[in-house]
């Protein structure tokens, strides 16, 4: 026996449940057809000129949750806003002790004496004078005299919503450390003002493939002098890492390139009659561009930067079965007036081989 389907019984059947669907959906998420419209009419009638930001946010904790509702602010509006007072809340955020405070009493109510056992800081007088710039900014209360000291709920959400964004602006004391390498280069590159050898970034450079050697890692080097003035210097050792460090969202080999504080966790070259020891991040500084690329865990890994600065994302270029890392960089001219010369190049790779005998040193002149 042939039976025959009712399709239009069937879909009047699926409609019913998506219209129940659709109704769910704004059971649970209330006023949503309203907030879309709201921001597209914002949207649509923003004015020409500094634009607008468009924002919302959410927390969910144990003990608390906060949310802003899709919201709209122009630019003008932010350039604007009382000096005085912005800059009497930035000040309270901006000193290390207080942000501490801030940080743990986040994450519970805590009171005087348990802050000032947590935080190490010795006296109550000297907690209680950060407490004070804290509470005349609103960003701290105390439930009771002599009680636990609290965020206000809704100072909660953009409290953590201005530290998300201070970890995604945390490179740029890296590259304030780079601005100022480049104003002082005096500091570590020595020698005349304003004379300055950029063989000496090369020796920077050769001198962490050295310990790649010393390592056991590394046997062979090679220089490649390039026709534009830049030079690379490649070897097969290990690569530099790829992953993030702990606490960071940035591949090590971005941390190597740009943290001027790690300079001890990394090989320095001392030029004769300078302060500071030149590292790689000091190499990049001084450098108009550099790139570099890592063999390792079986691919090809390239960034590139320009003044320090990274100019893309560390991406996987290729699959390789070597390892090593290939560094190309050329010197601001703005800084160094002479250039790579190659027998000064083939000299101190003489002079390395004397000295490492198990390492094989290679210079090529690249013309093209």
């Amino acid at each position: 026996m042939t039976t025959t389907r009712d399709y239009g019984t069937e879909l009047d059947a699926l409609q019913a449940q998506m219209n129940d669907l659709q109704q769910l959906i704004r059971q649970l998420i209330p006023n949503q057809d309203e907030n879309i419209k709201m921001f597209t009419e914002k949207k649509n009638s923003a004015t020409a000129g500094l634009g607008s930001i468009f924002y919302s946010g959410q927390y969910r904790g144990d003990l608390a949750s906060y949310r802003w509702e899709p919201q709209e602010k122009h630019v003008s509006q932010l350039i604007q806003l009382d000096g005085d007072k912005a800059a009497k809340i930035l000040g309270a955020l901006a000193h290390k002790q207080r942000l501490d405070i801030l940080r743990a009493v986040l994450q519970e109510p805590l009171t005087g004496p348990d802050l000032v056992e947590r935080l190490n800081m010795g006296t109550t007088g000297q907690l209680y004078h950060h407490i004070k710039a804290l509470v005349g900014a609103d960003l701290l209360v105390q439930e009771e005299r002599g009680g636990k000291y609290t965020i206000p709920g809704p100072r909660a959400l953009p409290l953590l919503l201005l530290l998300a964004a201070a970890s995604d602006l945390m490179d740029t004391s890296n590259y304030l450390a780079m601005t100022e390498a480049r104003t002082n280069v005096h500091a570590y590159l020595g020698g005349a003002q304003d004379v300055y050898d950029p063989h000496l970034l090369l020796w920077a450079v050769v001198e962490n493939c050295i310990l790649e050697h010393l390592h056991g890692t590394c046997s062979e080097i090679s220089l490649f002098l390039h026709a534009d003035g830049s030079i690379t210097v490649a070897d097969n050792g290990r690569g530099i890492p790829v992953q993030a460090l702990p606490g960071s969202e940035h591949p090590r080999v971005q941390t190597v390139l740009t943290d001027m504080s790690r300079l001890s966790a990394s090989a320095t070259f001392l030029a004769p009659g300078s302060e500071k020891g030149i590292g790689m991040p000091v190499v990049n500084a001084l450098s108009l561009k550099l790139s570099v690329e890592i063999r390792r865990d079986g691919r090809v890994f390239q960034q590139h930067y320009k003044h320090g600065i990274p100019q893309s994302e560390l991406q996987a270029v290729g699959v390789t079965k070597e390892t090593g890392t290939s560094v190309t960089f050329l010197p601001d001219q703005d800084i160094f007036s002479n250039s790579f010369e190659l027998n000064t190049l083939e000299k101190q790779a003489e002079d390395l081989a004397l000295l490492y005998p198990k390492l094989n040193i290679h210079v090529w002149n690249d013309p093209a």
